[in-house]
């Protein structure tokens, strides 16, 4: 029960690395509040880890705002965010990704944690704590050819939570990133263009332990570093691939 009396805001809760977080979250105490823009996928996982399902738009500010302050009138203290909403386009040179395509990146993988960040930093400061983890990935640390927005994107979210973490830090409040490597998630198949069995035994042979990520590993390393356990780790950026980036 390390996460007992804690509430933990998920986005992009109602699936992938985000329905795995809120069910170990659950499990080990605390209450998890699912965000999400489908709201009946949020309202599924949180049925099935007894959590609150919450429906947004991470990139939207009204929508977020709107979020905040139904859930600071519901809960008195917000004590975890994890941004984990996130996007990508699909493998294709750089320069014939629409701006539509792009804007879509960067708005949910970026703009997202900026407006997330200023709706509940203030809420963490006048509590003197807080957590704040940030989902990037391994294309921020290692890049692949044909996806170079959405790294850009994820190198972005990288260097945005150490900034944060150094900023953030006399006020009490820890911010993290974690950088899974492609899972088995929804965003898979987009990752690898199409997913059939010769895409994937060509990805899995850059992955030294042989296997895609599950929910339950991101899920693991997340409740670790927003637990008290990790009460001296701000700033860290931490490669959940298998050996992938080294």
């Amino acid at each position: 029960m390390q996460l007992e009396k804690k509430t933990a805001i998920v986005t992009g809760g109602g699936s992938g690395f985000g329905a795995g977080i809120a069910d170990l979250f659950s499990k080990n105490g605390a209450t998890v509040i699912v965000a999400d823009i489908n709201i009946e996928s949020a309202k599924k996982v949180a049925s099935d880890v007894g959590g609150i399902p919450v429906q947004v738009d991470v990139s939207d500010a009204e929508s977020v705002k709107a979020m905040k302050t139904s859930l600071i009138k519901e809960n008195e203290k917000i004590d975890i965010l994890i941004n984990n909403a996130g996007t990508t386009h699909l493998p294709a040179p750089m320069e014939t990704i629409s701006e539509r395509e792009f804007d879509k990146v960067f708005d949910v993988n970026c703009k997202s944690v900026y407006l997330m960040a200023r709706e509940f930093v203030p809420h963490f400061k006048q509590n003197k704590s807080g957590v704040i983890l940030n989902v990037a990935s391994t294309a921020g640390v290692s890049p692949r050819p044909n996806l170079n927005w959405y790294n850009a994107s994820k190198g972005w979210m990288i260097l945005a939570s150490k900034t944060m973490a150094v900023e953030l830090a006399p006020f009490g409040i820890r911010v993290n990133v974690i950088n899974p490597v492609a899972g088995e998630t929804p965003l898979l198949k987009s990752f690898l263009g199409e997913d059939t069995p010769e895409m994937r035994a060509k990805f899995l042979s850059t992955i030294p332990l042989g296997r895609f990520s599950l929910p339950a590993d991101i899920a693991a390393a997340a409740m670790f570093l927003c637990s008290d356990s990790a009460s001296m780790i701000t700033g860290t950026s931490l490669e959940i691939d298998g050996g992938r980036t080294i």
